[in-house]
């Protein structure tokens, strides 16, 4: 069962319909080649706060009694200017904690170093801070840690879609044979392996392009926070339901 928020929806890699795919699904696929018997829930929401991700989605996958829940949340909380990552992290451990008690074993992910990204590179300090309290929760709980902020890889911009806030197809392929690793289930490492070479751009062109990106990307991103609102209102989770996988083949998730 997985739980959070646009990361493991799967924004912004597109699925049938209006749905998305996304790592977790792209996991689900994985272990279900494995396990015929392998059962999948997705309560995650795009643009849910770390407290909404628990107050919603936690109590529901605690009685579903999974064996297995990955739990990401607070990245939508840490771009907002007053949040506390120390704050942040004593909720998420309180979650943690819950679902352990309940039973089930608990993946957690760190956040992503942001150093590559406009306007975001600011709030790496936050994040570190974020992330060292995840590192201790995961070793107090016996959790396996997913460390996407250790992941170079996802320092290309091709790991990203175009608004450079959720991954791309790839990434999230990526990001799912790294968790499948983190599990245990493989010693592959082509999560890891390098991007073809790609031709620079010079730098008035990369300038062009951040401004483009901020105007139509982080401009509305901030205004719908000012204004309380989600892109997530009214939505429902796309696999709320402890349900096998109705395919699970590379042709899905490959």
């Amino acid at each position: 069962m997985s739980l959070g928020d646009s990361f493991t929806e799967g924004m912004d890699d597109p699925g049938p319909g209006d749905t998305y795919v996304g790592w977790a699904d792209r996991l689900a696929g994985l272990m279900a080649a494995q396990a015929p018997e392998f059962r999948y829930a997705n309560l995650a929401i795009r643009g849910k706060m770390l407290q909404e991700i628990i107050d919603d989605q936690v109590p529901l996958a605690i009685s579903l009694k999974p064996d297995l829940v990955t739990f990401c949340g607070g990245g939508n909380d840490i771009m907002l200017p007053n949040s506390d990552p120390d704050a942040l992290a004593e909720v998420y451990e309180v979650a943690v904690a819950d679902l352990r008690a309940a039973g089930s074993d608990v993946v957690i992910f760190t956040g992503f170093d942001t150093r590559s990204t406009p306007l975001l590179r600011s709030l790496r300090g936050k994040i570190a801070i974020y992330n060292s309290h995840l590192w201790s929760i995961a070793e107090r709980y016996h959790c396996r840690m997913v460390d996407l902020w250790s992941m170079h890889v996802l320092h290309d911009k091709r790991a990203w879609s175009e608004d450079r806030l959720h991954l791309s197809p790839e990434g999230h392929q990526r990001v799912a044979l790294k968790a499948y690793q983190v599990l245990g289930l493989s010693d592959d490492h082509s999560w890891n392996e390098p991007w073809p070479a790609l031709e620079q751009t010079d730098w008035v062109t990369q300038r062009k392009a951040d401004l483009k990106w901020a105007r139509e990307h982080v401009v509305p991103w901030i205004g719908r926070t000012l204004r309380g609102e989600s892109m997530g209102d009214g939505m429902a989770p796309k696999r709320p339901e402890l349900l096998p996988l109705a395919r699970c083949t590379e042709e899905n998730f490959g």
